[in-house]
C-alpha cells in the first residue's frame, strides 16, 4: 500500500488523474485500453460523473453531510467509512448515500459508498479474519484505513464463470476456469483464472470476494479467498461488455453520463502480495463472511437507499409524462402510477424500520435491523420490472416517435417539428426531452440492463428467496398457530 496516508476525501480531479496515470488492462470491442481512459469516448462520460461525485464532498454546502473527521489523520474523509456507534450514525450515512444516489436517479449501481459499506463492517469485525491467523485480520484493519483515508473507489468481483452451473468451480472441466490459487511463495499467492461480474472497472482497486449466496464446498479450498488488489496489478485483465454509452445528453439523458460498464475479471497469474489478502482456502469463513461481519447489512442499507431515490426518479418521469401529455384523469393511469407510489412508501418504510430496530453488533458496530433489508432487496428485483412497463404503458408511441438532436438543429425542419410534437401542457422540446428520457429507462439498452442488473443484483432471486426462507425465523409464529389450533374458548 504505496500511497501516503491521510490524504482524505479526494477531489474529482484527483480521480481522474489517477484513473489515466495508472497503467491498467481494459478489453473494450477488441481495443486494449490502458491510459488515459477518462479521455477515452466510451469511458469519459462515466469518469466525469464518478469525478462529480467526488466533488460533491467538497461542496460548501454538503461537506457536513457528506464528510467527517478521520479518526486517525484528522482529515476530512468520505461518510460512507463511518463505522456507526449510534442510531444517529446511521441517519448520517442515509443521508449521505442518498445524495450520491440522486445524482443519477439512483441509474448507478456501484458508486463508492456501496463497498466502502462492506469494508466498513468487515473491517470492524477483523477479528473474524483471524481464523487462520491474526496477520489476515490486521490486513484488513489496514486496507480499510488505507482505501478510507486516501478515498479510493472499489468494485469486486464475487461469482465464478457461467459455464457449468450444474457443477461447483472445482468440478468444471477446466480447473483454473474459476479464478483459484495456482501458487504460494514469499512474496504473496498467485491466482489464475477468472470471475464475473464487476461492474464498474474504472474503479481503483478491486476486492475478490466470495459470493453472498452461492455455499462453497470442502472441494472448493483453492476457490476459497478474500483479497484487495489495485485495477492496474500485473495480468488482470478486463473484458468489457458492449459499451451503451451515447455522445448526445438530449437523445440519452442517461446513457450519455452513467454507463458504469460490467466486465469479466482474468487473472493471468496475477501476484497478490501477503498484505493485501483476508482470507485464504477457508470455504467455513467464506460461507459464512458477510452474514458474520454484518457486510451484508451495510450493503443492503446503501442498496435500498439507491432503489428509493430510483424509485422517486421514475415517479417523477411517469407523473411528469401523465401531466404533459394531459392523462392524468384516466383512472387506469392513476392506478399504475399508484403502484409507483406503494414501491417508493414500502422501500422507505422497510429502511426506516431497519434503522429503529437497529442494535449493536457483537463488533460494537449500530446496525441496522437485517429482516426488512432483506425483505426489501428480494421484493425490489420483482417489482422493479413493473416500472418499466408502466413507463412503456403511459407513453405508448409517443416514446418511439422521436425526433433525434440533429433534427432539432436543423432549421428546416424544426418549424414542423415545434408545430407537431407540441403537448398539452409543455412545448415540443420539453415533450420530446422528457420522452428520451422515458426511452432510456423503459426501451433502450441502457434500461434494459438496468432490468437485467436489478434482477440478479445480490444474486440468483430463487437462490435469494431460498435464503431468506431458511434464514427467517418462522417458529414464533408456527407456534402460535398450533396453540390456536388447541384453544378451548
Amino acid at each position: 500500500m504505496s500511497r501516503q496516508l491521510a490524504m482524505g476525501a479526494r477531489k474529482g480531479s484527483q480521480y481522474l488523474s489517477d484513473l489515466d496515470n495508472k497503467h491498467r488492462e481494459l478489453w473494450l470491442g477488441g481495443e486494449k485500453i490502458t491510459n488515459n481512459i477518462s479521455k477515452h469516448p466510451k469511458f469519459r462520460a462515466m469518469a466525469q460523473s464518478m469525478a462529480h461525485l467526488y466533488n460533491m464532498q467538497h461542496d460548501p454546502n454538503l461537506v457536513e453531510e457528506m464528510t467527517y473527521v478521520s479518526p486517525s489523520s484528522g482529515e476530512r474523509v468520505g461518510l460512507s467509512f463511518l463505522q456507526p456507534k449510534t442510531i444517529e450514525d446511521l441517519i448520517k450515512r442515509r443521508v449521505m448515500m442518498k445524495h450520491w444516489a440522486d445524482y443519477s436517479g439512483g441509474m448507478l449501481g456501484r458508486t463508492p459508498d456501496y463497498l466502502n459499506s462492506d469494508l466498513m463492517a468487515m473491517s470492524s469485525a477483523s477479528e473474524f479474519f483471524n481464523r487462520k491467523g491474526e496477520k489476515f485480520g490486521a490486513n484488513l484493519r489496514k486496507y480499510y484505513e488505507y482505501i478510507r483515508e486516501n478515498d479510493l473507489c472499489l468494485t469486486h468481483t464475487l461469482i465464478h464463470p457461467q459455464a457449468n452451473r450444474g457443477a461447483g468451480p472445482s468440478k468444471q472441466a477446466d480447473p483454473f476456469l474459476a479464478a483459484r490459487v495456482a501458487e504460494k511463495n514469499d512474496e504473496g499467492v498467485i491466482i489464475r483464472g477468472a470471475r464475473m461480474l464487476a461492474t464498474l472497472p474504472l474503479a481503483d482497486e478491486i476486492l475478490v470476494f466470495p459470493s453472498t449466496v452461492i455455499q462453497g464446498t470442502a472441494d472448493d479450498m483453492p476457490y476459497a479467498f478474500a483479497f484487495g488488489i489495485p485495477c492496474a496489478t500485473k495480468g488482470l485483465k478486463f473484458i468489457c461488455r458492449e459499451p451503451f454509452s451515447e455522445e448526445s445528453s438530449f437523445d440519452h439523458p442517461l446513457a450519455s453520463r452513467f454507463d458504469e460498464q460490467d466486465a469479466v475479471v482474468i487473472f493471468d497469474d496475477v501476484l497478490v502480495p501477503w498484505e493485501r489478502i483476508f482470507l485464504l482456502e477457508d470455504v467455513e469463513g467464506a460461507n459464512t463472511l458477510q452474514e458474520a461481519t454484518s457486510g451484508i447489512v451495510f450493503m443492503s442499507q446503501q442498496v435500498i437507499i439507491k432503489n428509493i431515490a430510483k424509485t422517486e426518479f421514475i415517479l417523477g418521469v411517469t407523473s411528469l409524462i401523465a401531466d404533459t401529455i394531459g392523462i392524468t384523469e384516466f383512472q387506469h393511469v392513476q392506478e399504475k402510477i399508484a403502484k409507483i407510489i406503494m414501491m417508493l412508501e414500502s422501500m422507505r418504510s422497510f429502511l426506516r424500520a431497519s434503522e429503529a430496530d437497529a442494535q449493536l453488533n457483537r463488533w460494537g458496530i449500530m446496525t441496522p435491523d437485517f429482516k426488512p433489508l432483506n425483505t426489501a432487496r428480494n421484493l425490489f428485483p420483482r417489482l422493479f420490472p413493473q416500472l418499466r412497463t408502466i413507463i412503456q404503458q403511459l407513453s405508448a408511441s409517443g416514446m418511439m416517435a422521436l425526433p433525434s438532436e440533429t433534427d432539432m438543429e436543423n432549421k428546416e425542419i424544426r418549424p414542423l417539428i415545434d408545430t407537431y410534437y407540441q403537448a398539452k401542457n409543455t412545448n415540443s422540446e420539453e415533450r420530446i426531452r422528457l420522452f428520451h428520457l422515458a426511452w432510456d429507462i423503459a426501451g433502450s439498452s441502457f434500461g434494459s440492463r438496468q432490468e437485467l442488473y436489478e434482477r440478479f443484483f445480490f444474486g440468483d432471486p430463487v437462490r435469494m428467496a431460498g435464503a431468506l426462507y431458511n434464514w427467517y425465523d418462522k417458529e414464533p409464529y408456527k407456534q402460535r398457530v398450533k396453540e390456536f389450533l388447541h384453544q378451548k374458548e
